[in-house]
């Protein structure tokens, strides 16, 4: 999913810590290519995002007609538009599903990053309820792996553009019992809007190696969702993050 990330709080003028708001954060996943319908998010509420083609539940409705340049259904690889629906502008319209903090020893030059990110599975939502179910409980597994995490142990590669930061988050991912160090590009900048400091983060990874890692024995019949794996169908996973961060308040 995710996550992670940030940091880059350069725009904060001592050290601290920060925490994600998680009624302003989301996180999302999408598959490459992604056949029109491989791709969630846990904040379905937002405007920008609607659910994929191809049999819809009832209740969820399409805002725009599909742009043609990302009408995939013949599965053309594209890691240009990733995510498909990005939010354009941060509102506190999310479920409660992601949460985090950071602590940041150098917002100067956004140096000194430490941090956590957590994502719920389960409230990842596809626009299609069976698609969701499955993913729920045969792919994430979420009762009994509740809970994606990223942990960042640094920032690096940081430049600035005006009072934007970009750079790589490196760190461990622990997913379904596992873990792997993997890295996010980042990009961070303050949100005049939102309140806060606004984190974009995208991880990408090779969906062969990636799913036999996290799901042993996944390019053979055994895994869950081995088709599109085992025939190489799909090229990558992505899994990202449109975070808000706030300075932690002191106790009172």
């Amino acid at each position: 999913m995710l996550c992670l990330l940030g940091a880059g709080l350069a725009h904060a003028q001592a050290p601290g810590r920060w925490i994600v708001d998680s009624r302003w954060s989301l996180a999302w996943w999408q598959v490459d290519p992604h056949f029109n319908h491989l791709w969630a998010t846990t904040c379905p509420a937002e405007p920008s995002w609607q659910p994929g083609e191809g049999g819809r539940s009832s209740g969820w409705l399409v805002r725009s007609r599909p742009d043609p340049e990302t009408d995939k259904w013949n599965g053309v690889s594209d890691t240009v538009h990733v995510p498909l629906y990005p939010r354009h502008t941060a509102r506190p319209l999310c479920k409660e599903a992601v949460q985090g903090h950071l602590v940041v020893s150098d917002p100067v030059n956004g140096r000194g990053v430490r941090g956590e990110v957590s994502i719920k599975p389960d409230s990842l939502v596809m626009g299609e309820d069976r698609r969701a179910k499955y993913a729920r409980e045969m792919v994430f597994e979420s009762t009994r792996y509740p809970e994606i995490r990223f942990q960042l142990d640094s920032l690096v590669n940081v430049t600035r553009q005006a009072d934007t930061l970009h750079g790589t988050a490196v760190g461990v991912l622990y997913l379904h019992g596992f873990e792997k160090t993997v890295s996010a590009v980042v990009k961070v900048y303050p949100d005049s809007e939102a309140g806060g400091i606004r984190v974009f983060a995208r991880i990408r990874e090779p969906s062969r190696s990636f799913a036999s890692h996290f799901w042993p024995g996944c390019t053979y019949r055994g895994c869950v969702f081995s088709l599109g794996v085992r025939t190489d169908i799909w090229k990558h996973f992505f899994f990202g993050a449109d975070l808000i961060l706030r300075p932690e308040e002191p106790p009172s």
